[in-house]
């Protein structure tokens, strides 16, 4: 009989055999490696891909893939937690293969991309001696994980529930750079692949050369998961295509959210159940509730709740590695290559993290040192791989590092308060003495170690905190964040037998139904009702969250803005949308307009429409001057040969002097002049610290 060699804190495990006798597999009967049992399950993962997008329901290949996944690794023993860790080893394996498809003639086409896929799976099985198995345990906290995503999707989505994908580009364009990442995604999905790969090609979606310096993990994630919905590699209509890039950015964010309640307690482990559990779910939920990192969504910063989400879900299989060694190669290396490509100054912090849970864990690699590093080693290389593009591009790295720019600021008190009780919590004897527990450790020293030296080469680069440091501390929130699993672990109460009746299941229920209802208030303001009244609403109804849920963070650019658009639809060449005298709107509706046309290149010269305040009635002479020089510039900017540009202006006697002043210095244009275009709504909103 084989024996396993595991331990509890740590969770990897080694299985060994008597001499002489073969391992059976662990999740059933033997099969052997039957040539046969192969052969078919390869043919089936070509046949179910090729019939389920020819009935265009390829997005049920997404949750076939993840079952397939969770079927074939050994992790945890509930059904939740093995979803989670597949989800992180299946984008890893999406943006690996990525490399692959970026290069072979299919593309991103759903067949062969899941057949790939599919046919990995069942060879890895195979040779594993692998019967597919998934663990159908359910833990009572499940449902504050699940409940978590519901109760975020239940705000994200009500504002546009119902509404046409016109109505929707109102929530989609709050900030510019909503459609600068929409390009990366464009891009993707109309090269076939990565745009680093496809440097020439790529440069007429999006503006240069922001096509190898820029991280496109996130964007090929979801480029990826289009085509699937899509059923076909083709994006097909691009409004149709920016309302469903509007969806998916809604499930992440979600996602992000629930990735961080899975992940504190997943790092609480077994040892976290109860109210306990209930406690911990509640808290981390309560505050991502009440947060301002909303703004992440409102302010188009997509690649960096996407990149969190992964750096959750890394830094906790990282801190637990409740699995084998082979699982956890492939999820530390899943982590590392996910969190870098989606966006890279984060992978830094998986970087230390996996050094320090090589160093806590090193035992358990005895005899497979070669082996692990060398996996490792192979999977460092892929994640670098764009940022030495980058590097090797036109990314001026020491200069970008400075930049500045909009941010949404880390929440002090959770970023300090959060991560000074997560180091009680690591470093409490109890703790301590676990792997586990030594490996949070050095997350929490190594993550406050990299964002001290960050700050500390701001400091003396530019004398303050810029751009990329409010980047990097939302690291140190999700790090504070995951901590309170640990936290909740010292709320352990003394064992009182193994029996469970049903008056203390009853007792349970209640302990933890007060726990989360005490976080909510304590942390996300909820009142239940007791004094609050019209005109003095609780704290709870006025956080970003509920605000988005009652819409408003819409913009100006809803089905009228897009419907005056139309004209430029189609067009053979760059078209500019001069829809006001506010620059900023011009700047949009022409960017709008150039993604819709699938041109977002040609905003390398068009960005300039940035500073054309004309368009609409009542220019005033000094204005016009100014702002057709900048006209004047863009135009001259575009690449040759282009077609004919289209100009289209709110104020028919505006369009036609800016006509016949460009025809005067040589310059033709098709003049398309539409008073009912014009946009007099405020853009958007913003809240303080942003």
């Amino acid at each position: 009989m084989s024996t396993v060699q595991s331990s509890p804190d740590s969770g990897i495990q080694q299985a060994t055999a008597p001499p002489g006798r073969r391992r059976a597999p662990v999740g059933g009967r033997w099969t052997g490696r039957n040539p046969l049992v192969l052969a078919g399950g390869i043919a089936l993962s070509w046949l179910v891909p090729a019939c389920l997008v020819a009935l265009h329901l390829g997005v049920v290949l997404l949750p076939l893939l993840l079952i397939a996944t969770a079927a074939v690794i050994r992790v945890g023993g509930v059904l939740l937690d093995r979803l989670f860790v597949a989800a992180l080893i299946l984008f890893g394996a999406v943006l690996t293969f990525g490399l692959v498809f970026s290069l072979w003639p299919w593309g991103l086409s759903p067949v062969a991309t899941t057949g790939v896929m599919f046919s990995v799976l069942t060879v890895a099985a195979w040779a594993a001696r692998r019967a597919p198995r998934l663990p159908l345990r359910f833990r009572w906290s499940d449902l504050l994980v699940l409940g978590t995503f519901a109760g975020f999707w239940h705000y994200l989505f009500h504002p546009v529930a119902g509404s046409s994908a016109a109505e929707r580009v109102a929530y989609f364009a709050t900030a510019e750079d909503r459609l600068a990442h929409f390009s990366f995604f464009s891009g993707i999905e109309g090269v076939g692949g990565f745009n680093f790969l496809h440097q020439e090609a790529a440069r007429a979606y999006l503006i240069p050369p922001s096509e190898v310096t820029y991280p496109q993990g996130s964007h090929f994630l979801l480029a990826w998961t289009d085509t699937l919905v899509h059923s076909a590699a083709s994006p097909g209509d691009m409004l149709q295509t920016m309302n469903r890039y509007f969806l998916y950015l809604l499930v992440a964010y979600a996602l992000f959210c629930t990735a961080l309640v899975w992940a504190a307690r997943w790092i609480g482990g077994p040892r976290l159940r109860g109210w306990q559990a209930a406690a911990v779910c509640g808290t981390v939920a309560a505050i991502m509730f009440a947060s301002n990192y909303l703004d992440l969504l409102v302010h188009g910063f997509d690649s960096t709740f996407i990149g969190l989400m992964l750096i959750a879900l890394a830094l906790a299989v990282l801190i637990r590695p409740a699995m084998g060694r082979t699982e956890f190669v492939l999820a530390a290396s899943a982590g590392l290559i996910t969190v870098t490509y989606a966006y890279n100054i984060y992978g830094a912090f998986v970087g230390v993290a996996l050094l320090g849970a090589l160093v806590v864990h090193r035992r358990r690699f005895a005899g497979r040192w070669w082996w692990t590093l060398g996996a490792l080693a192979c999977a460092m290389g892929v994640a670098v791989l764009p940022s030495v593009l980058s590097v090797l591009g036109n990314l001026d790295v020491a200069s970008a590092s400075n930049m500045s720019g909009p941010s949404v600021a880390a929440d002090r008190s959770v970023l300090i308060g959060g991560g000074l009780l997560g180091l009680l919590a690591a470093a409490v004897p109890r703790n301590r003495r676990t792997a586990s527990g030594q490996a949070h450790l050095a997350v929490l020293l190594s993550t406050g170690a990299v964002l001290t030296a960050f700050a500390a080469y701001q400091l003396h680069s530019i004398g303050r905190y810029s751009y990329y440091f409010h980047k990097m501390t939302a690291v140190g929130i999700v790090v504070a964040l995951i901590s309170v699993g640990a936290v909740g672990v010292l709320l352990q109460t003394p064992a009182r037998g193994s029996g469970r009746t049903w008056a203390r299941r009853l007792q349970e229920l209640v302990l933890s139904g007060l726990a989360v209802a005490a976080a909510l208030s304590l942390f996300a303001n909820v009142q239940w009702g007791f004094l609050a009244t019209k005109d003095n609403p609780s704290a709870w109804s006025t956080n970003p969250l509920v605000a988005w849920g009652r819409g408003e963070f819409e913009s100006d650019m809803g089905p009228e803005g897009i419907e005056g658009l139309a004209p430029l639809r189609n067009s053979d060449g760059p078209v500019i949308a001069l829809v006001s005298n506010d620059n900023y709107k011009n700047l949009k509706a022409t960017w709008l307009a150039s993604l819709l046309n699938r041109r977002g290149g040609d905003m390398k010269a068009l960005y300039d429409i940035h500073w054309v305040d004309i368009g609409g009635p009542q220019v005033k002479e000094e204005d016009y001057q100014r702002s057709f020089g900048r006209l004047k510039g863009a135009i001259d900017q575009l690449p040759a040969p282009h077609a004919t540009p289209t100009v289209l202006t709110a104020d028919r006697a505006v369009g036609d002097r800016i006509k016949r002043d460009l025809a005067k210095q040589g310059v033709t244009v098709t003049m398309v002049s539409d008073p009912g275009l014009l946009w007099t709504q405020p853009w958007g909103r913003t809240f303080p610290g942003v």
